[in-house]
């Protein structure tokens, strides 16, 4: 059974920073892509952060474009998620997910808070 495990979430301060960790029981190699996802508090749907595909193509959402980044330790089995110049409005549980053909494995989620 494939898990996905994050940590690293945490309270910071705006213009802070965090590194989130996915860590999945199997080889990423073995998923099309990976990527991170938040919902907001009292959001209804999960919205998309970035992704990484297995041949390293990646894809941002629009605010987060130049303060996020995505990588991946291959030998780890994990993603990892750099957050910097974190604002308020980034407030939300990041989701790891990992895509393999027509089904998409989940993590539980890790609080992230920006907040003076």
């Amino acid at each position: 059974q494939v898990q996905l495990v994050e940590s690293g979430g945490g309270l910071v301060q705006p213009g802070g920073s965090l590194r989130l960790s996915c860590t999945v029981s199997t080889t990423i190699f073995s998923f099309n892509a990976m990527g991170w996802y938040r919902q907001a508090p009292g959001g209804k749907d999960r919205e998309m952060v970035t992704t990484m595909t297995s041949d390293g193509s990646t894809q941002y959402g629009d605010s987060v474009k130049g303060r996020f980044t995505i990588s991946r330790d291959n030998a780890k089995n994990t993603v990892y998620l750099q957050m910097n110049m974190l604002k308020p409005e980034d407030t939300a549980v990041y989701y790891c997910a990992a895509n393999r053909g027509w089904y998409t494995y989940w993590g539980q989620g890790t609080q992230v808070t920006v907040s003076s």
